[in-house]
């Protein structure tokens, strides 16, 4: 049983790490903070991790209630997520990743702004649709109090394997390369699409058990 719990949570863990993509949005994190100082830097990557585990957990918690609210079963949730999660698979795959997280105006509008912690890199760089709907579908798959805290957790490991990686940005950057990077989203984008097929195939299997026999 332990081993099958370990599992629900390696996989969640990953299905985040292909979702958010950190090292493919540290380019990003790098352009962004040039400006400021090695504390700021700091300060600015703490930001954004502690706001996207915020957002992630919100999201874990309140996302059942949605889909009540909204009369949604979560096997149609799942569907619509893992279409979801395919399209920004697709996208990181073609090289288009920030088209389909931030819009013109999301990025004409963070310019003027102090916090870029939180807009733009936790949301919707980082704490995108694809990430948020996969902790919806999980928190809704494992509603145990059991298993809740041990997503609370995953996602908190999560958050701070990102905020290591961002810390130490510049470094990595420099090492991997446009090229390294572009072949590591790619492969991120690869696994995001499984995952995503993963997702449909257990929705439609649940709406229609005749189809899976």
């Amino acid at each position: 049983m332990a081993s099958i719990e370990f599992a629900i949570y390696l996989q969640f863990f990953l299905g985040l790490v292909a979702a958010v993509n950190p090292v493919g949005i540290m380019p990003v994190f790098v352009s962004l903070t040039g400006h400021m100082s090695p504390e700021e830097k700091r300060k600015t990557a703490t930001t954004a991790n502690i706001a996207v585990g915020i957002i992630l957990v919100v999201s874990l918690l309140c996302g059942q209630f949605l889909l009540d609210m909204f009369s949604i079963s979560l096997d149609s949730f799942r569907i619509a997520g893992g279409l979801l999660l395919m399209s920004i698979a697709f996208s990181m795959m073609s090289g288009k990743l920030g088209e389909d997280k931030q819009n013109k105006q999301e990025q004409t509008e963070y310019i003027s702004r102090e916090q870029i912690g939180v807009v733009p890199l936790a949301m919707p760089l980082m704490a995108g649709p694809g990430a948020i709907s996969s902790t919806i579908v999980y928190g809704s798959r494992y509603p145990s109090l059991f298993e809740t805290l041990g997503i609370i957790a995953t996602i908190i490991a999560f958050c701070f394997c990102s905020w290591l990686l961002f810390r130490s940005a510049p470094l990595i950057v420099r090492f991997l390369g446009q090229t390294g990077i572009n072949v590591i989203t790619r492969i991120m984008g690869l696994i995001l699409a499984a995952l995503g097929i993963q997702f449909i195939v257990n929705g439609v299997g649940s709406l229609f058990p005749g189809l899976m026999a």
